[in-house]
């Protein structure tokens, strides 16, 4: 029972990935860890640029399993160390830990590389099978990409709002430099 009220509080029940409340604490854990060894973190805000039209063309259930198949993807991009959240929606937080500490170049590199990596991972086309009661099943292939939105942080120069608000700034600039890019904060 006790696991059970634990993956509800921490858990997002659709896709089994952290939701905001353990993202949060997480961040925590990891700008003391900054603090420690003076490495840097990535913090991703990640927005799917083609996810309503599946939702208005085939229903929640289509934008659903889309859904459990975005989390399957970037879970495989990342470290078993990193932390894939989601935070409601079609909005995904990555936050990428003990980046180099050889430079802002250097881990900008890093952090790239991941968020390319995550890019090209959704940008795959979707098979998706519906199942309808009385009906056969449909298949479905979505096509869908994502804006990124990265910022850098180290030794707690910032708290945890202000890190989400840059990257979810960031993420908004992507969308403006036309979707399916990664943009970091400046």
């Amino acid at each position: 029972m006790e696991d059970h009220v634990r993956q509800l509080a921490f858990y997002d029940a659709l896709t089994g990935l952290p939701n905001r409340r353990l993202l949060n604490d997480r961040m925590t854990q990891a700008m003391l860890a900054s603090k420690r060894s003076n490495r840097y973190c990535a913090l991703m805000f990640i927005d799917l640029d083609n996810f309503k039209p599946l939702n208005d063309t085939h229903g929640h259930e289509a934008g659903d399993l889309l859904l459990v198949e975005v989390a399957a993807r970037m879970r495989r991009c990342v470290r078993e160390m990193d932390t894939v959240a989601r935070c409601g929606g079609d909005e995904v937080v990555v936050m990428i830990c003990e980046l180099d500490r050889n430079g802002l170049d250097q881990v900008t590199a890093q952090a790239r590389a991941v968020a390319e990596k995550i890019r090209q991972a959704l940008a795959r086309p979707y098979q998706l099978t519906l199942r309808r009661e009385g009906k056969a099943p449909l298949s479905v292939v979505h096509h869908c990409s994502a804006s990124i939105g990265v910022t850098l942080f180290v030794n707690h120069e910032f708290d945890a709002v202000e890190i989400l608000k840059r990257a979810d700034l960031a993420m908004y600039r992507a969308k403006d430099e036309g979707r399916n890019t990664i943009y970091f904060y400046r």
